[in-house]
């Protein structure tokens, strides 16, 4: 009895030997029936809950026990099962996990993580009533990145804000998402997101982004002790009916490397990955969430070769897979093929989301104080939201921030000469178009014809860098960025044999979820004396 007594003082102080300390690393998973966050009696005890440390993965037995060898520092935490869900914490957020520090860490800017003793742990679980059948509706927001304070405010009236009011009070959607760069580096602004996030009323998971890192840890091992403080387990999983999630932290950090970071994944990683893929049924609708694209940028390897190719032999064999990735404050649909290293029955999509900060909270401000903030490719700053349904089907769709239901802007002059060689054109920017989309545009009711996918620059934004150019002082606090080459941009010549007067051009696209979309511009035909 001294001796127990004595180890338990050993445990407090966090000097007691490795074999006392092991016995810490347990718990119980139990049904929180009355949702006080303490296991009652009466209330049960759940089976076959998995439980993990981020390497190994463990099931609850009969009287929902789950024990885990003790390391050195890890995240122990519970994958949600689909019936159930977790409790809130203060700061809005799933409860869902416990940090073990054992020894100190290095002082970091940000504060890391703080030492935390080994202890028993038990998780509550809450009972979920709604039905499996319904789709599943997903918001998935990337990059809000604010720099300061100001930035937050424009994330919590540009986006949050117009949702929150739609939902009237009701959860704004059934799982949320921030695909990375939560914040711009300066990691105070965590608990200022968190609170405006809360607002939507719905569980919100938290994707770590390059924008996140402490960059003044020593190496990538303790490069997110920060955003773990706040967000939890920086790779987990998470159940529902329509699909099971996988958030991964994709972001390898390399201080002192001519770039400080490139995507790819940990040996830990690896191994949670392929413990948790082990029994999961082969047609499971998987989606994959992280803030660094799979696929490479320009040419360069941006995410690295050999992890991709590991990570798509594993994800091989199942037949429903899903990439959502962020970071390039761009719009655009990625494929998979031979080419990447994925050698599925078909292509793998990827759908790389645009920027909820878009052109990173830059431009000319509207009647409200707000920023253009549209990003390089043309696409206006937003949000996109995902429906997954029983089937394993989903349908994917980019909302425009405060923008009601725009899908696409065109670009025309609005003046010609009658007669004049034809070589001007209308352009549509289609946010959620792919090469393989159908736009057609026709010139007052006449004949549909088809316009091609182009090449150039979005010329809406292209405009607005050219009047930055042009203006004696600043237009704004930051310009929007530099026009870039879009993946979903489409042309069609404009006529001008027409005769003088206007003349009304319409477009329209096939969206692949939303059917036909369409929008509309004219253009005045005037004569001119030579």
């Amino acid at each position: 009895m001294r001796l127990s007594i004595f180890v338990c003082l050993l445990v407090l102080a966090g000097l007691a030997p490795d074999v006392a300390a092991r016995a810490c690393n347990a718990g119980v998973v139990f049904e929180d029936t009355d949702g006080d966050g303490t296991r009652d009696r009466s209330e049960p005890a759940l089976a076959g809950v998995q439980v993990s440390d981020g390497r190994r993965i463990v099931r609850t037995d009969a009287n929902g026990r789950w024990s885990l060898p003790l390391s050195p520092d890890h995240t122990v935490f519970v994958i949600k099962p689909a019936s159930h869900r977790f409790p809130k914490g203060a700061d809005g957020l799933p409860q869902f996990w416990r940090h073990v520090v054992r020894d100190r860490q290095p002082a970091l800017r940000y504060g890391g993580l703080e030492r935390q003793t080994p202890r028993c742990h038990d998780f509550a679980l809450l009972p979920k009533t709604a039905p499996a059948a319904e789709p599943l509706k997903v918001l998935v927001f990337g990059d809000p990145q604010p720099k300061t304070a100001v930035d937050v405010d424009y994330y919590a009236r540009d986006i949050v804000a117009p949702i929150v009011d739609a939902a009237g009070g009701a959860p704004a959607a059934d799982l949320g998402l921030t695909l990375g760069d939560v914040v711009s580096d300066d990691l105070s602004l965590y608990p200022a997101m968190n609170r405006h996030t809360a607002t939507l009323r719905t569980p919100w998971l938290h994707v770590a982004g390059n924008h996140d890192l402490d960059f003044d840890a020593a190496g990538d091992e303790r490069s997110l002790d920060t955003f773990r403080r706040h967000f939890g387990p920086d790779t987990f999983a998470w159940e529902e009916a329509q699909a099971s999630f996988i958030v991964l932290d994709d972001v390898i950090y390399q201080p002192g490397a001519a770039k400080p970071y490139i995507g790819g994944l940990r040996e830990d990683q690896f191994a949670f990955l392929a413990a948790y893929l082990a029994d999961l049924p082969r047609d499971r609708r998987l989606v994959l969430a992280a803030h660094i694209p799979f696929f490479d940028e320009a040419g360069r390897e941006t995410f690295r070769r050999a992890d991709r190719e590991r990570l798509f032999e594993l994800l091989k064999p199942f037949t429903n897979v899903l990439l959502l990735t962020a970071h390039g404050h761009v719009q655009r649909h990625h494929r998979h093929g031979p080419a990447d290293g994925w050698f599925g029955a078909a292509p793998l999509h990827e759908y790389n989301v645009g920027a909820a900060c878009g052109g990173y909270w830059s431009g000319l401000k509207d009647a409200e104080g707000i920023p253009d903030s549209r990003m390089s490719d043309g696409t206006p700053n937003g949000y996109a939201s995902a429906r997954f349904a029983a089937d394993g089907s989903y349908d994917l769709r980019w909302h425009v921030a405060r923008g009601g239901d725009a899908s696409m802007h065109l670009h025309a002059p609005q003046v010609l000469r009658a007669g004049a060689y034809p070589g001007t054109g209308v352009y549509a920017n289609v946010y959620m178009g792919e090469a393989d989309s159908r736009v057609e545009y026709r010139v007052n009711g006449g004949d549909w014809q088809p316009m091609r996918l182009s090449d150039q620059p979005d010329p809406a934004l292209r405009t607005q860098n050219l009047l930055d150019d042009a203006a004696g002082s600043l237009r704004a606090y930051d310009r929007l960025p530099e026009a870039a080459q879009t993946t979903h941009l489409w042309r069609g010549t404009l006529p001008t044999d027409l005769g003088p007067g206007q003349y009304l051009v319409e477009v329209r696209a096939f969206d692949r979820w939303r059917g036909e979309i369409r929008s509309s511009t004219s253009y005045h035909l005037e004569t001119a004396a030579p």
